[in-house]
Formats: structure tokens, C-alpha cells, sequence
């Protein structure tokens, strides 16, 4: 036996035998003395013990393809991106038929909200919020109470229990990318108090009462992705492609890192080598300091569906 060893049991039969003694004092039976003590002993070969290892966090996400979602004119159509979120939902809550796997997400007593982008030249497709819309109204809220906002969504959306969060994937110049994480940042009466730092704080958006804890899932269009652009509100349609997907998660964060690996990875085809943006600090520092999701792609399980060419990760 090890010295260390030795110590321990030397100390845990001291302990026991002082607590026998001290049961034995106080008029315990002498079979109640020995339990005490092998008690005592256990406990104390607990404490001796090192912590058992917690399970890494991991994240799933959907990324759903389908090469008629976007026409050769940018036009969106309705009827099969609604096809591929009824895939993605199911292969996310592992239901079998769609309507199982909206009603996972959203109740009938919800008040729903979508949280959506309108910056002009990559808006939320109307043809999304539609769809969206009609799904929620399928298990049971009344269509004409959903409500759809971006920029006011810190009054409009605040009183809402249930939230979907979907936005189109960009470069973004403060954030490197905009992406789910940042889509939350209008729940803020200050916005702009998230700048610092390529806006590493932007997770701290999500502690806000307003969204706190409402969010049932993370929609990441990446239909027309913007892969590269350089300056505020940059925008070039020569840095924009039909990537005609999107990535669907319980979890923000592992969203947000699969889309900035695909936008890097877009460069590198594009120039032969990555390009100097803003760094995507944010997306680790949701994981690591926030708690908020998963950024580690090695943690990251990724369900493919559909249309595979070109898939870039």
C-alpha cells in the first residue's frame, strides 16, 4: 500500500473510531457505534475521492440543403424552404411527422414571437416569416397573434413567452458575422453597449427580461449567404452566393460557429486564402464565458440533409 494510501485509511479509522466513541458516549448501542463509524469512514473515503468528470456539453444542429430554395433570380421559394424546416424540426426533436415536431416547440397558449432581421440588402425572406407563421398557427395560436419585429423588438416582442430567432448569416464589421447571438442585441435599449471588443459581450443580450429563456429555436438562413465585406453596412453582391441552406438549432451558439466556419471557408475557395476580418470573438466567449451554447465544432453534432454539392463543412 501506498504511503498516500496508508495516510487515508490511518485518518478515516481515526475519524470512525472518534465517532464511535462520541455515539458510545452518549448512550448508543454498540451496534449503533459501528454504523456510526463505518459512516464516518465512508464519508470520508468519499472526500478522498477526486470529483468525477462532467460531461463536455454538446450541441446538435441541422444543417438543411435543398438547391431548389433559390431560384437563379434570388427568388425564394416558399413551398420548399417550408418542406426543409419540417425536416430540420424533426431531425432536431427526433418526431416523426412535422406536426409532432412544431408542437415540441411551440404550445397553444404561447404568445409567439419572431425575431427577425430587416436590414435591406439580406432581410429575414418574407417567405420564411410566412411559413413560420402557418406552422405556428398548425399546433394551435391564432396566425394573426404572432408577431414578427427586429428593431422594435424590445417593446413588441417584450411580453411574448415563446420565440423563434431567425436571421440571414453575413459578415458583419463590428461582429465579424452577424449571425443568431447578434440577432438579440434589439432587445437592448443600448445596443451599442456591446460594441466593444468585436462585440465580445453580445451573449449578455440573452440575460435581458425581455428574451430571457423564451427562445424555442434558432433558425440560421444561410439561403444567400454574405461572405465578405469590408466596412459598416458593407454590402456586394459579388460577396453573396445561392449557399441555399440553413442551419437549425436548439442552441445559438453552435449555430453562429458553423456559419462563420462556412463564410471562412467561403473565402478561402473564393481568394486562395483566408481574408482579414473581424474576429468572431464573440462566438467563444458565448461558450466559454457566457455559458450560453457551444462554439467548439469538435462539439458540435451536425444532422446533413438534402442537397449535399458544395457543402464546404
Amino acid at each position: 500500500m501506498s504511503e498516500k494510501k496508508e495516510r487515508i485509511t490511518r485518518r478515516d479509522f481515526l475519524r470512525g473510531t472518534a465517532s464511535a466513541a462520541l455515539a458510545a458516549a452518549v448512550g448508543l448501542p454498540l451496534a449503533s457505534c459501528r454504523a456510526v463509524a463505518q459512516q464516518a469512514g465512508q464519508e470520508a473515503q468519499a472526500q478522498a475521492q477526486p470529483p468525477a468528470p462532467q460531461a463536455e456539453r454538446r450541441a446538435k444542429v441541422v444543417l438543411v440543403r435543398d438547391q431548389a430554395a433559390v431560384g437563379e433570380d434570388g427568388t425564394v421559394n416558399e413551398e420548399v424552404v417550408g418542406r426543409m424546416l419540417d425536416e430540420a424540426v424533426c431531425a432536431l426533436t427526433d418526431k416523426g411527422t412535422p406536426a409532432e415536431a412544431w408542437a415540441e416547440l411551440v404550445k397553444p397558449g404561447d404568445l409567439v414571437g419572431l425575431k427577425s432581421n430587416e436590414w435591406h440588402p439580406l432581410a429575414t425572406p418574407q417567405e420564411v416569416e410566412r411559413v413560420l407563421v402557418r406552422r405556428i398557427a398548425d399546433v394551435g395560436v391564432p396566425g394573426d397573434t404572432v408577431r414578427i419585429s427586429d428593431r422594435g423588438a424590445r417593446t413588441v416582442l417584450a411580453d411574448r413567452t415563446a420565440l423563434i430567432n431567425v436571421r440571414p448569416l453575413r459578415t458583419h464589421h463590428w461582429s465579424g458575422i452577424g449571425g443568431c447571438i447578434k440577432n438579440y442585441i434589439m432587445f437592448s435599449d443600448r445596443p451599442y453597449q456591446y460594441h466593444d471588443n468585436a462585440c465580445e459581450s453580445l451573449a449578455l443580450a440573452w440575460e435581458l427580461p425581455e428574451c430571457k429563456g423564451k427562445t424555442r429555436l434558432n433558425i440560421l438562413l444561410a439561403l444567400t449567404p454574405q461572405f465578405y465585406g469590408r466596412g459598416p453596412h458593407a454590402f456586394d453582391p459579388r460577396h453573396v452566393w445561392p449557399y441555399r441552406g440553413m442551419f437549425v438549432s436548439f442552441d445559438p451558439v453552435a449555430c453562429d460557429a458553423l456559419g462563420a466556419e462556412l463564410l471562412r471557408a467561403k473565402r478561402i475557395a473564393v481568394f486562395g486564402e483566408e481574408q482579414p476580418l473581424t474576429p468572431t470573438t464573440h462566438i467563444a466567449a458565448a461558450d466559454e464565458k457566457y455559458g450560453l451554447g457551444v462554439a467548439d465544432l469538435n462539439r458540435i453534432d451536425i444532422i446533413r440533409l438534402g442537397w449535399t454539392e458544395d457543402s464546404l463543412i
